[in-house]
């Protein structure tokens, strides 16, 4: 799982954040892989627990103590807390990733409780860039399923997983986005249309034309 999108266009959404807080964001998202990648490299559930036990501690240790010698911790001291964003409110994203850990099966529950665990990047993102008014809720939690649903090999999964998503990220799509939020809400619109019956390839020009549009008017 890395996040729904394909890195070319994973940067053109972020380049329509503002300056600023674009590595902080960037942050954010390399926190966001890193479990992903510690899921995808875990085969014993207790030892999965363990590593993500091991996460949950470190963020909340950076709100009173330097951070440890790990880059992704690294980056996140100094580009995310002096943006406003405490290390113990980045907690609930690891919590998300240890439902995939703790449940056998992955039926709705499971699933909307990884998806607003996990899409709880969107609302410390938006926090820290600065995005007023934007519903960084719904498309937190349908950027977090609908990738979710990309990668589950369970047929009747990822047809939950899609049910799920796709009216949240209808929700999100469908609001007028602040300039400070848009990249996330490009975010959100490119997870959408990888739901599509038929979507278009990655960097296809109705995709990368989508997000051009997003960028003028917050659509």
């Amino acid at each position: 799982m890395n996040g729904i999108v394909e890195q070319p266009e994973r940067d053109l959404a972020l380049s329509y954040a503002p300056i600023a807080g674009r590595p902080g964001l960037v942050a954010l998202l390399a926190l966001d892989d890193a479990l992903a990648q510690l899921l995808r490299t875990t085969r014993e559930p207790a030892v999965g627990q363990m590593r993500l036990a091991w996460w949950r501690e470190a963020l909340e240790k950076l709100d009173r103590a330097p951070a440890p010698a790990e880059p992704v911790l690294r980056a996140i001291e100094a580009e995310v807390l002096p943006r406003g964003v405490t290390g113990a409110s980045l907690v609930p994203i690891v919590h998300g990733w240890e439902v995939l850990i703790e449940e056998e099966v992955l039926d709705a529950d499971a699933i909307q409780r990884f998806g607003e665990g996990r899409g709880h990047l969107f609302l410390a993102a938006g926090a820290l860039l600065g995005a007023k008014g934007d519903p960084l809720a719904v498309a937190g939690q349908g950027w977090a399923i609908a990738d979710l649903g990309r990668n589950l090999d369970a047929e009747d999964e990822r047809a939950t997983a899609r049910d799920l998503a796709v009216p949240l990220l209808a929700k999100a799509s469908g609001a007028r986005w602040s300039r400070a939020g848009r990249a996330l809400g490009a975010l959100a619109h490119l997870a959408r249309m990888d739901l599509a019956e038929a979507p278009q390839a990655a960097g296809a020009p109705g995709r990368v034309g989508r997000l051009l549009w997003h960028r003028l008017t917050g659509r």
